[in-house]
C-alpha cells in the first residue's frame, strides 16, 4: 500500500483520476471513523472530529496496492441510502450512479446492528463492495468482538477489521479493495429501502458481547455532562479555563514577537534609507506594508497557536458535540434546528467553514436561518483582536482571570444574539415550525496529541495566520498611501466623516475606518486601527504594549474598549464569509442580509452602551 499527491475538494477532478485507475466509494455512518480510514489509505490530512456532521463534501484521494493506483472517494456520513439531507442525497447519487468500481461500507464495531442497515442497502445495489469493520480497539475496550469470517459468509462480501487510528488491518482492507474492484458482480438499480430488522439479526449473530465497564463508566460522564444543572457549569469552565491559558501563555511570546520585530523593523528602515532607493518608497514598505505585517503576527500568532490545540483537544474527546447536545433544546426552542448547534461550534473556527457546515441541516428554511446567524459567533480571525483589547482593558496584575471571564462572557453574548436574532428570523421572514433530528454523542476517546498539534498548526494557524499576512502587506501600503498622499491626506478626510457617526457609538471615524477596510480579513482590523491612528500612516510599535499605548493616546477610555469589543463581535462577515453565504444561499438578498444583521446588532448595541455610559457618568 503506497500513497502518492492527490487533492481535496468537491471531487471535481474524479474524471481525471477514473481514466486512469478505478473508483472506490468510501462511506459510513457519522463518527465510524471513515475520514480517519480515507487518510490512512491516501495520506491526506482531512481534518476529523470526534461528533457527526464533519464531512459535508467529498474528498478524492489516490491509494496504491500491488504497484495499482485507486481513486478514493470520500463521500458525506450518512445512516442510511434513504436521504433526509443534501449531503446524504450526494452519497445516495454517487453509489446509486454506478461510477465507483467498488463500495466500502465502513462500520462501528462496538455497534454494528447500526451501520449493517446501510451495508444491506448498499448490497442490494452492488456486489463489488467490502465491510470494513473498523473501531475494534474501541470494541474490545467495550467487551465487544465481531466475528468477521462468520459476517463475510453472510453477506457474500469481504469483511475486515480494522483500526485505522492505530494503523491496524489498512494492508488487509486495501488488499480486499482491489479484489473487490477487480470483480465483475452484479450492478442493479434498485430503489433504497430501510433494512433494520434484518441489520439487527445479523448483528445479533456476528457480535459476542462480556460485560460492559467502560460503556458504563461513559454513561455516568455523559449523564453529569448533559444533566439539566451541571451541564451549563460544565461549558462555561471548560470556556473560561481555555481562555485563560489562551491569554495568559500569549503575553510573553507576544511581548518577546513584538520587541523582535521592533528591532528587525528600525534595521531594515534604516538599512533601506542608507541605499538608493526613494525614501517614500521605502517608508511605504516598511512603515505601511512590513510594519502591518509585524504586527498582524505578533498579536495573532501566540494566541492562535495556544487557543487552536485547546480548541482541537476538546473536539478530540468528544466534549463539543456535548456542547452541541446541550444547546439543542434552546435552539429548539427559537424555532430553529438542533444542528444550528453543530454549526455554530464550526463557526468558531471558521464562519466561512460554518456556513458550508449549515449543509447537515435538512430544511431549508433552517438553514437559511443558520447561515444568516453563524457570523454572529466570534470566528478565530475575531479571537486576538478581542484578546488584545481585553489585554489593554485589564492590564496589570491579577489581570488574566478578569481577561478570561471577559472574553467568556462575551461569548455567551454572541450565542445569546445567536439565539435571539435566530427567534426573530423564526417568528418573521423564516417563519415555520422546528424540525427534529438525531444528535449522536460519540464515545469519549484518548486524544491524539501529535496530530492535535500538527493538525491545529498546520490546518487552522497557519492557514488563517497566512490568509491574514497576505492581506495585510498591501493593505498596510494602501493605508500608508492614503495618509501620506497630498497636504490633506485622504484617509484623515474619510475618518473625519465618518466620526460622527462613530461617536454616537461611544467610538470615533478611525475605528468605523478601520473595520469598513478590514472587510477582506477580521485580523486586519486593530493593525489597520494602529496605523490610522499613527498619524502620518506609520506604525511605530508593534507589541502589545505599543498597541495599548497608541489606542489611549487617541482619546479611548474603558467605555470606548467596550463599544470596540461589541463592534469585533458584531461587524459585517469578512469578504471569504460573504463568498460563502452567496454560493449555499444562491441569493443576493440572504448574502446582504447576513452582511446588514450583524452590523445593525453592533449598531444598536454600541449606541445604547454609549447613551447608558454617558447618563450614568
Amino acid at each position: 500500500m503506497g500513497l502518492t499527491r492527490a487533492r481535496e475538494g468537491n471531487g471535481r477532478s474524479l474524471d481525471r483520476e477514473r481514466a486512469d485507475c478505478p473508483v472506490i466509494a468510501l462511506i459510513g455512518s457519522p463518527n465510524v471513523g471513515k475520514s480517519t480510514v480515507f487518510n490512512a489509505l491516501t495520506g491526506l490530512n482531512r481534518h476529523t472530529g470526534n461528533w457527526t456532521g464533519k464531512t459535508v463534501d467529498r474528498a478524492v484521494g489516490i491509494m496504491r496496492e500491488g504497484g495499482e493506483r485507486f481513486a478514493l472517494v470520500d463521500l458525506p456520513g450518512c445512516y442510511s441510502l434513504v436521504p433526509t439531507s443534501p449531503e446524504e442525497e450526494l452519497t445516495r447519487d454517487f453509489v446509486m450512479s454506478g461510477e465507483a468500481d467498488c463500495v466500502v461500507i465502513v462500520c462501528d464495531a462496538s455497534c454494528m446492528e447500526r451501520s449493517l442497515n446501510m451495508v444491506l442497502q448498499t448490497l442490494a445495489v452492488t456486489g463489488n463492495a467490502v465491510v470494513c469493520v473498523n473501531l475494534t480497539d474501541e470494541a474490545a475496550k467495550k467487551g465487544v468482538r465481531v466475528d468477521t469470517v462468520r459476517l463475510s459468509e453472510i453477506l457474500g462480501v469481504e469483511a475486515v477489521p480494522t483500526s485505522a487510528a492505530n494503523k491496524k488491518g489498512l494492508g488487509e482492507l486495501a488488499k480486499a479493495i482491489k479484489r473487490a474492484a477487480k470483480g465483475k458482480k452484479r450492478f442493479e438499480k434498485a430503489e433504497p429501502r430501510p433494512m433494520w430488522r434484518e441489520a439487527e439479526r445479523i448483528a445479533e449473530e456476528v457480535t459476542e458481547r462480556d460485560k460492559d465497564t467502560v460503556g458504563a463508566k461513559q454513561m455516568k460522564l455523559d449523564r453529569f455532562l448533559t444533566g439539566r444543572y451541571t451541564s451549563l457549569i460544565v461549558m462555561l469552565l471548560l470556556l473560561a479555563l481555555v481562555f485563560f491559558l489562551t491569554m495568559e501563555g500569549a503575553n510573553l511570546p507576544s511581548r518577546l514577537l513584538g520587541s523582535a520585530f521592533e528591532g528587525a523593523l528600525l534595521r531594515v528602515r534604516t538599512a533601506l534609507l542608507n541605499s538608493a532607493l526613494p525614501e517614500k518608497l521605502v517608508l511605504a514598505f516598511c512603515d505601511g506594508g512590513l510594519a502591518t505585517l509585524m504586527t498582524v503576527v505578533s498579536v495573532m500568532l501566540p494566541p492562535m497557536a495556544i487557543f487552536f490545540p485547546l480548541f482541537t483537544l476538546l473536539e478530540d474527546l468528544g466534549l463539543l458535540p456535548r456542547i452541541a447536545f446541550n444547546l439543542d433544546r434552546s435552539f429548539c426552542k427559537c424555532g430553529s434546528c438542533g444542528k444550528q448547534a453543530l454549526t455554530m461550534c464550526m463557526g468558531f473556527g471558521c464562519n466561512a467553514a460554518g456556513v458550508v457546515g449549515c449543509r447537515i441541516i435538512e430544511s431549508p428554511r433552517e438553514r437559511t436561518v443558520a447561515i444568516l446567524t453563524n457570523s454572529l459567533i466570534p470566528c478565530n480571525g475575531r479571537f486576538p483582536t478581542l484578546a488584545a483589547l481585553l489585554a489593554v482593558l485589564f492590564a496589570g496584575a491579577g489581570g488574566g482571570a478578569l481577561r478570561a471571564l471577559g472574553l467568556t462572557g462575551l461569548i455567551l453574548l454572541s450565542l445569546a444574539m445567536t439565539l435571539l436574532v435566530s427567534k426573530l428570523l423564526s417568528m418573521t421572514l423564516l417563519s415555520g415550525k422546528p424540525s427534529s433530528f438525531i444528535l449522536e454523542l460519540p464515545p469519549f476517546r484518548k486524544p491524539r496529541i501529535g496530530q492535535i498539534i500538527i493538525r491545529s498548526a498546520l490546518d487552522r494557524t497557519l492557514f488563517v495566520l497566512g490568509r491574514a499576512c497576505a492581506v495585510a502587506f498591501p493593505a498596510g501600503i494602501v493605508i500608508w498611501v492614503l495618509a501620506n498622499c497630498g497636504n490633506t491626506p485622504p484617509i484623515m478626510g474619510i475618518a473625519a466623516f465618518l466620526d460622527p457617526a462613530g461617536r454616537l457609538m461611544g467610538v470615533d471615524g478611525a475605528v468605523l475606518l478601520a473595520f469598513l477596510l478590514g472587510l477582506p480579513a477580521n485580523e486586519l482590523v486593530l493593525p489597520l486601527l494602529i496605523m490610522i491612528y499613527s498619524g502620518g500612516g506609520t506604525l511605530t510599535g508593534v507589541g502589545s504594549a505599543a498597541v495599548g499605548a497608541a489606542l489611549f493616546a487617541n482619546g479611548w477610555s474603558a467605555k470606548t474598549a467596550v463599544c470596540m469589543l461589541l463592534l469585533v463581535l458584531f461587524h459585517s462577515p469578512c469578504a471569504t464569509t460573504l463568498l460563502s453565504i452567496r454560493r449555499e444561499t444562491k441569493s443576493r438578498v440572504w448574502t446582504l442580509a447576513a452582511a446588514l444583521i450583524p452590523v445593525l446588532l453592533g449598531v444598536v448595541l454600541c449606541s445604547a452602551v454609549n447613551g447608558i455610559w454617558t447618563l450614568l457618568s
